[in-house]
């Protein structure tokens, strides 16, 4: 049986910290430092190579902002490589030393025993819908921010709407365009976050006509008509999850797919005593939200035992 070294690689925007772990001798060395690039860390594998003819590479580092461009980079290049998700590392108690040389030793060891949960890597396209679907969610923060500031002014200005119970409606729309102020400045002012709303909601309703086209793709068509035949989940959140999650058999249970989505409940408890808290919101907070957000949307608009017309039209097109 060839010998696995196995390489930790604690990554930076600017450097690389490099750490090479022999398990059968129980040793790390080949420590380095080196720049971002993926074709140096290659060059780093292939130096060690020659110096350790016979053995076998394996390459880890912790799932970060820096995405999954230097795995892939790997993998085509032929070097096994692994993403840890970094909740799962284990921590060393009193541990008051920290630095990337001792974080790149760490993460080859965990990479060497195994304790570590690997992230699920998406494919290039996955990847590619999952940031449209995430520029989407980030117009629409601005969109809610900019009819906050909206209201807020013309709360200030003593302009309230009565005319009808709920906000950005047809009726309300109509009532912002009529609002005139006698000072110019005002008026420019009202303007101004007036435009800072249309703008942003034009940007996301073209957005969502483009995760319609998106859902209707070959590789995700069946797996959003299924989702959407859930209440509270639309194109954009079944688009999300489908995008995000991958593949969703690598979830044996229920359970395990709530605790993945950080919605299960803490837990304190000893000896005698259990305490359970509030959800863990570990994991995926953006897939989180999304299904809070649906299933808040469930609560104030069904009633119960009876199905929305979309809903139903959703469940006749999937075949029993």
């Amino acid at each position: 049986m060839n010998t696995v070294i196995h390489i930790g690689i604690n990554v930076h925007k600017d450097s690389y910290s490099l750490s090479a772990f022999n398990f059968s001798s129980n040793r790390n060395f080949g420590q380095s430092r080196i720049d971002s690039k993926s074709n140096l860390v290659i060059k780093y594998v292939e130096r060690l190579r020659k110096e350790h003819q016979g053995c076998e590479f394996v390459c880890g580092y912790e799932a970060g902002p820096t995405g999954f461009g230097l795995y892939r980079d790997l993998e085509r290049a032929g070097i096994p490589c692994v993403i840890m998700a970094p909740t799962t590392l284990p921590k060393a108690s009193g541990n008051r030393v920290k630095n990337d040389r001792l974080d790149a030793q760490e993460l080859a060891r965990h990479l060497a025993f195994g304790t570590y949960s690997a992230v699920q890597v998406p494919t290039v396209q996955d990847e590619a819908v999952k940031n449209f679907t995430r520029l989407r969610n980030t117009r629409k923060e601005s969109l809610k921010k900019a009819k906050q500031n909206l209201l807020s002014f013309l709360l200030r200005m003593g302009r309230t709407f009565s005319e009808g119970k709920s906000y950005w409606t047809l009726l309300h729309f109509k009532w912002l365009k009529g609002q005139k102020f006698d000072d110019m400045v005002d008026q420019e002012t009202f303007d101004e976050y007036l435009q800072e709303v249309h703008d942003p909601q034009e940007k996301v309703e073209r957005y969502n006509q483009r995760i319609e086209e998106l859902a209707e793709r070959d590789e995700y068509r069946e797996k959003v008509a299924k989702l959407c035949c859930f209440r509270g989940i639309e194109t954009h959140t079944a688009l999300s999850l489908v995008s995000e999650i991958g593949d969703f058999s690598r979830f044996a249970t229920a359970q395990q797919f709530s605790a993945f989505l950080g919605l299960v409940p803490s837990e304190e408890s000893s000896g005698q005593k259990e305490r359970r808290g509030a959800i863990t919101k570990a994991g995926n907070t953006r897939l989180r939200m999304l299904l809070i957000e649906g299933a808040k949307s469930t609560l104030r608009s069904s009633i119960f035992g009876k199905k929305s017309k979309r809903l139903v039209f959703c469940q006749e097109k999937i075949p029993v």
